[in-house]
């Protein structure tokens, strides 16, 4: 469930759900008045005032600083993007959307979309989850799985409470977007409800692998239904995006018919097989209110189409380091990544600029 879980199937539309017209979307993308001229970077050390789940966070946000960019997050595999080292921010207030990465995946991940809504006038900003990123396998972390949604509240609270990070936030303009286990993360922190019983019954009638095998690290054990079974959600949050989430079978039905906080739902209709997309978010989007969620199916792509855009040979390298890890670059039609990335982009454009619009 990550930047190397895997994720997918069709998705199943009910015959209630409102889907989005892609092209439609499409057309309906502004450019907001905050848009930015450049792009600041900047990395922090979150400490944790009651433990030891310090954070690292990525963050970009608008500058008219004009020092020449280099692509942070880049590496011989994966693309950065171009921006500058701890520019000075805008002084305007801008919305703030916090990124949340999948299994085993990093800050990274999804930086190629906050360099997207960076250009938009957003503020964005990503941490690192103690114990499920790619720099931190601490397995006394990862068996913590209710404290990913509040590392995204504690990132909220630094960014809310300091302008010299990166910039003056919206603080009624917040919304987040998580991939793979990032998905499960911003769905809890928007008023989901985990439910660890009725997630070990499921796993016994329903065939997840992916996700069921993951169950003891990720802390899903009767003994924690204290800190797992309960409310996660953050009131500053305006919308979220999942985009192709795992773990979605252990929310309760009553718990997802009662969100109000309007949810884009994007899946990966290319099908590998471990983790089925319609046991996951088929399950999440048939639950919610018809109202206030949407969700859009892209055929073509698989679940890492997500990631960041691949280099020339980058398969050949990650074979080399981690054999069977190469599908990271992989997607599941015709069309190149980036141009996934577009649609995807544009999809979430149009999404936040409903609910969340900029001033």
């Amino acid at each position: 469930m990550s930047g190397n879980g895997r994720l997918f199937n069709r998705l199943e539309r009910p015959h209630h759900m409102r889907v989005i017209s892609i092209f439609l979307l499409s057309m309906l993308i502004t450019t907001t008045a905050n848009a930015a001229d450049a792009i600041g970077f900047r990395e922090i050390e979150l400490p944790d005032p009651f433990g030891d789940r310090s954070l690292h966070v990525a963050m970009w946000y608008p500058t008219k600083d004009d020092a020449p960019a280099v692509p942070n997050g880049e590496n011989r595999v994966f693309y950065g993007v171009p921006s500058t080292g701890n520019a000075e921010p805008i002084a305007e207030p801008h919305p703030l959307v916090v990124l949340s990465h999948g299994y085993g995946g990093s800050w990274r991940n999804l930086s190629w979309l906050a360099g997207e809504l960076v250009r938009q006038g957003y503020v964005v900003a990503a941490p690192d989850h103690p114990g499920t990123t790619t720099f931190d396998r601490s397995a006394g972390e990862a068996a913590k799985l209710w404290e990913r949604p509040h590392d995204l509240s504690r990132v909220i609270d630094a960014l809310t409470a300091d302008d010299a990070l990166a910039g003056r936030i919206q603080q009624d303009r917040i919304a987040a977007i998580g991939h793979s286990l990032g998905g499960w993360t911003v769905a809890a922190l928007a008023g989901a409800r985990f439910d660890t019983d009725r997630f070990i019954a499921d796993c016994k009638a329903h065939a997840s692998p992916r996700a069921c095998g993951l169950s003891a690290e990720l802390g899903i054990v009767p003994s924690n239904k204290g800190k797992l079974d309960t409310d996660l959600a953050d009131p500053r949050i305006g919308a979220i995006v999942s985009l192709d989430l795992g773990l979605a079978r252990g929310f309760t039905p009553e718990s997802l018919e009662a969100m109000r906080v309007p949810i884009l739902v994007i899946g990966a209709g290319a099908d590998i097989g471990d983790m089925p997309a319609r046991l996951e978010s088929g399950y999440l989007a048939a639950n919610l209110p018809a109202a206030t969620s949407s969700y859009v199916e892209i055929s073509d792509a698989m679940h890492f189409s997500f990631m960041q855009l691949c280099k020339a040979g980058a398969i050949a390298l990650i074979e080399e380091d981690t054999p069977g890890d190469g599908i990271v670059c992989k997607d599941g039609g015709t069309r190149g990544r980036d141009v996934i990335h577009r649609q995807v982009a544009d999809l979430i454009s149009v999404f936040l600029a409903k609910v969340i619009l900029p001033k």
